[in-house]
């Protein structure tokens, strides 16, 4: 009798189920499900409430169809028995942050919050909490608070206090309202067993819990004295470690889903860190890079470094018993979706159809045609913001060199060197830190698509690459943890070694390319220093006045 799992992956736009074979990671069926509201970053649903600039926002009535309409369709697919589905695991962007009521129920589903924005779960790239942010950090520094090098020298705006900072100044009625904050997460997982279970992995990268536990209520009081208590009244500070049992599956999340009741249901994940044992990595000198929209950078290592610019590291984080190091840039595939939405010339599209391609695919092949540096471009990759290493998301894209000579597979092409020139800034962090990288492991769609990309970023790292073996590496992390929480492997070494995937080959550097990446790399770090680290605030002011005219 074989055994199988399922994992969701929860991400920006979708979300993704996948049944597997327990025993070998086999991959038998898969079911996605578009968000019906999708990013909500203009008006809330319905129309009447529009948005201000750098909101990013979703509707927990879409992670619920994620469950009702997958779950039966993978067991119409694969004809599996329910009776052997052993576990269900799921992870989700973070941090997506919701308030809701004591009892689970989201403060936006109920009829006197729904128009207001405030009440609504705030996606990971919801930026409009930055003051918050520069707030939150400029407090800490200022108080010299032991935690603030554990993420990398600032907290992000993505991150959880900063949201919830921002509801209580912005909306101190919608704050009161909310006896509870959470991320998405685990509040899927209150779904599915009807306990209320809090991810450690979630908590200690977006919400300052530290080996040492949160910060105090001193500071939180620091930031607004309204803010005191907020770990006791709308946080908790139990919670559960990766790969733990969450609770059993709920008679009335059977009933939703066609599973079994009683069905293990592990602790929520990051849709980032639940990939990497997905590849078959469980140890350090690797890099694990989810590539998509944005991208994830995720690092094992063997001892506590403060890396300047990380989005935090958390023992036990990735895997049990060492140190899970993660850093990101927030705009990859964004960026190339952008351009080509708005910026590429029929002329592109109509040549595309033609050829029988898609966009992408034709631009990757016109681009391939060039040698690297014969566009004469440099372009910076902020075009939403710097997560790592500048932690800025005030800061914007840049494009340099550009002529009337200049084409779109030029800057598409530039666009793609500028994401490698950004990895490449993090992994150096890292690596002055004494946290080597030997190895660029690349999981998510773009990189699983994009030849040109896959051998531009080992050019510009000077590193191999290679790809993770499941084009759905995140969904099939959650699958491998749920067979640790239903018991059928001792830990997360022994499921990753039987379950995760990764291609055996490697795409290696070209050195004649790698050699003009090295001289246009410095031409990049000199704009990346003077406009992320100078005196120049162009970028600020010139962001400022878009949002001001908005």
């Amino acid at each position: 009798m074989k055994n199988y799992t399922i994992g969701i992956d929860f991400g920006t736009l979708s979300g993704r189920a996948l049944l597997v074979d327990a025993s070998d990671g086999r991959e038998v069926a898969t079911a996605v499900h578009d968000y019906a509201d999708g990013v909500i970053d203009r008006h809330l649903p319905g129309g009447r409430t529009l948005l201000p600039p750098n909101w990013a926002l979703q509707n927990p009535a879409d992670y619920l169809e994620v469950l009702r309409v997958t779950i039966p369709e993978l067991l119409r697919a694969s004809g599996v028995d329910p009776s052997l589905i052993k576990g269900v695991g799921i992870d989700f962007t973070a941090c997506t942050f919701m308030p809701a009521r004591r009892d689970g129920t989201p403060l936006c589903m109920l009829p006197r919050w729904a128009d207001q924005p405030h009440a609504w779960p705030k996606l990971w790239k919801h930026h409009a909490s930055q003051p918050q942010a520069d707030q939150v950090n400029a407090v800490a520094r200022e108080r010299g608070e032991p935690w603030l090098p554990l993420y990398g020298g600032k907290i992000s705006s993505e991150w959880s206090v900063p949201k919830m900072l921002q509801v209580l100044q912005e909306a101190p009625e919608v704050y009161a309202a909310a006896e509870r904050f959470m991320e998405a997460g685990d509040w899927v997982v209150w779904q599915l067993t009807g306990r209320e279970v809090r991810s450690a992995c979630f908590a200690g990268y977006k919400c300052i819990l530290t080996d040492a536990g949160f910060p105090g209520a001193d500071y939180f009081a620091a930031l607004d004295p309204r803010f005191a208590d907020v770990v006791d009244t709308r946080l908790t500070r139990d919670f559960r470690q990766l790969g733990e049992l969450a609770g059993p599956l709920s008679e009335r999340a059977a009933a939703l889903t066609g599973l079994l009741p009683g069905t293990a249901v592990a602790v929520a994940n990051v849709d980032a860190h639940v990939t990497v044992p997905a590849v078959k990595v469980t140890g350090s000198r690797r890099m694990v890079a989810i590539m998509g929209t944005s991208t994830c950078h995720m690092l094992i290592g063997d001892r506590l470094e403060a890396v300047e610019g990380m989005c935090g590291v958390v023992h036990g984080g990735i895997v049990p018993g060492v140190y899970g190091y993660e850093a990101g840039q927030s705009c990859v595939g964004d960026g190339l979706g952008w351009f080509v939405e708005h910026a590429v010339p029929e002329s592109y599209h109509r040549a595309a159809r033609a050829a029988g391609l898609g966009i992408h695919e034709h631009l990757e092949r016109e681009s391939a045609k060039q040698r690297p540096g014969e566009h004469g471009l440099v372009a910076l990759d902020w075009l939403n913001g710097n997560r790592s290493t500048l932690v800025d998301t005030d800061l914007s894209g840049m494009l340099l060199g550009v002529t009337l000579a200049t084409r779109a597979p030029d800057i598409y092409r530039a666009l793609i060197e500028a994401t490698a020139f950004g990895t490449r800034t993090i992994i150096e962090a890292f690596e002055r830190k004494g946290v080597p990288v030997d190895e660029y492991v690349a999981a998510g769609g773009l990189p699983q698509k994009n030849a040109l990309l896959r051998q531009i970023y080992a050019d510009v790292l000077g590193k191999p690459v290679r790809l993770a073996g499941s084009a759905q590496a995140p969904a099939l992390g959650s699958a491998i943890y749920a067979a640790v929480a239903a018991g059928l492997y001792p830990d997360i070494h022994a499921a990753a070694e039987r379950m995760g995937h990764i291609r055996p080959e490697a795409i290696l550097p070209i050195p004649a390319n790698q050699a003009i990446y090295d001289r246009l790399y410095d031409d990049y770090r000199r704009l990346y220093d003077y406009f992320g680290r100078g005196e120049n605030d162009a970028m600020k002011r010139l962001k400022a006045m878009r949002s001001h005219a908005a």
